[in-house]
């Protein structure tokens, strides 16, 4: 993978007919089902069988499982992501016969155009804090459209075609697919170094956010300031002369969070915004939700929408699929699943877990790391933040885009734990977890997986082998 450059897009309704190609990622389908809202003639293809292929399909979206060139039909454009390599048949046929082929992220700027752009981006939180801002201002009667990464636990959808000028998506930075959409409002919830495969140095990266903000268009940035990077991002933007709203629990925070508290899988805070505290209270827990939350608010009050509805909205969130998302209650004991796979999302879900073990219960962590470059990067980091669970349990790394480095496995993180004092098991093969720690646990554990890879397969094993449902 590589940066990619923003290129010229037409308005969604002058791209022709449009094939995707991966179309049954969270992503991927939701700018697929907005387009064929739209009434844009749509198809696509993925290499797996999938729910949400059928769920596309019944909606009158034209499916394939399986790559192949006849599968392009009568295709005018077609919509690639980050993953697809240039030697997918499809792709190479719409090369061959020089259609027009877009990036996931430049299809989803089609969209937005002549809409009020809201990019959330930042190296964590970009798809809890891109479905709060949609929650909450659908609650205060924005009716926005968005794209969320993950569909959100309470309707299950990530995608929605509103009728209001608001339109939230979540601003990937890994490639610089953030910089490729309109956008009004530039939310960055954290700067932490990440994906520099791409972007080389932390420096590089940090200049890509300042891109970002500084994009035509733009008339503010929302910055998350607990975080070093995002206040360093919101200094330099507030010397160009941008409009900048920072939150935090900094005393000097625009939007500012006090007395934080946390109960079980709840978080609550005094929220303190021009003179006027409120309680923020919410379903999901974390610091960092309730920074998640108040960067929503922020967005909502700049763009004039009632502060009680806002609340409620924040009040009504409970969550998107894998974020720290219950799978399941068997025999006394908590299974969740968790997205995780950066050092410092890994710790604010190992905290947050921390606190919903009930009784003389222990906090079981299962972790799948995710790409060979962010093990090599980070594996001290992950093995730090493991020894933040009683138990762990780590499995061998999910390659994703990659190809496999010699002598790059989960065993680095494994070892990295030990050197900071974790119990923790090498489980390489996935296939095995669910029973290795069905072994292990015992009533009033709570167990998390972790990790952007296929681990999120292990909790309802391992829910099954306990003789419990899924929730």
């Amino acid at each position: 993978m590589s940066l990619r450059t923003p290129v010229d897009v037409p308005a969604a309704l002058e791209l022709g007919r449009v094939h995707f190609i991966a179309i049954g990622g969270a992503g991927m389908s939701g700018i697929a089902r907005l387009f064929h809202e739209l009434g844009v003639p749509v198809s696509g293809s993925d290499q797996v069988d999938s729910a949400t292929l059928h769920e596309l399909a019944d909606q009158g979206i034209t499916t394939f499982v399986g790559h192949s060139a006849a599968q392009l039909g009568e295709a005018d454009t077609v919509v690639v992501s980050s993953a697809i390599r240039e030697s997918n048949p499809e792709l190479v046929e719409a090369r061959r016969r020089g259609l027009r082929v877009l990036h996931r992220s430049a299809a989803l700027a089609a969209l937005m155009r002549g809409r009020v752009g809201i990019s959330i981006a930042g190296t964590h939180g970009k798809t809890t804090t891109t479905g709060m801002c949609a929650v909450m201002l659908t609650a205060a009667g924005a009716d926005p459209s968005y794209v969320i990464g993950s569909p959100l636990a309470s309707s299950g959808t990530s995608a929605h075609l509103g009728t209001g000028q608001a339109f939230v998506v979540e601003a990937d930075e890994s490639d610089g697919s953030f910089l490729q959409y309109p956008t009004t409002v530039a939310v960055v919830t954290n700067v932490e170094a990440d994906h520099l495969d791409n972007w080389a140095t932390p420096e590089a990266y940090l200049q890509g956010f300042e891109k970002f903000a500084s994009q035509h268009g733009v008339r503010a940035l929302v910055a998350g300031v607990d975080d070093a990077g995002a206040a360093e991002l919101a200094r330099r933007m507030r010397d160009n002369g941008l409009e900048v709203i920072t939150y935090g629990t900094g005393s000097d925070c625009d939007v500012l969070l006090g007395n934080l508290d946390f109960e079980g899988t709840h978080a609550s805070a005094d929220l303190t915004y021009r003179g006027h505290t409120v309680r923020l209270q919410l379903q999901v827990p974390g610091k960092y939700n309730l920074e998640n939350a108040a960067a929503a608010y922020a967005v909502g009050r700049f763009l004039g929408l009632d502060h009680e509805a806002l609340l409620r909205g924040a009040r009504s969130f409970t969550g998107t699929l894998r974020r720290f998302q219950l799978v399941g209650r068997p025999a006394g004991i908590a299974v969740y699943d968790d997205y995780a796979h950066h050092p410092t999302e890994l710790r604010a879900a190992l905290t947050a877990a921390r606190r919903a073990v009930e009784g003389g219960g222990r906090l079981v962590a299962c972790f799948q790391p995710h790409l060979f470059s962010r093990t090599t990067e980070f594996a001290e980091e992950f093995g730090e933040a493991l020894a933040l669970a009683d138990v762990s349990f780590v499995t061998d790394i999910y390659a994703a885009r990659e190809d496999p480095v010699p002598g790059v496995t989960g065993m680095l993180v494994v070892e990295a734990a030990r050197r900071h004092g974790a119990d923790v098991r090498w489980v390489p093969d996935k296939g095995d977890l669910a029973g290795e720690i069905a072994a292990q646990i015992r009533p009033g554990d709570l167990v998390m997986t972790l990790g952007a890879g296929d681990v999120t397969l292990v909790g309802p094993l391992l829910v099954g082998q306990l003789g419990g449902s899924t929730a």
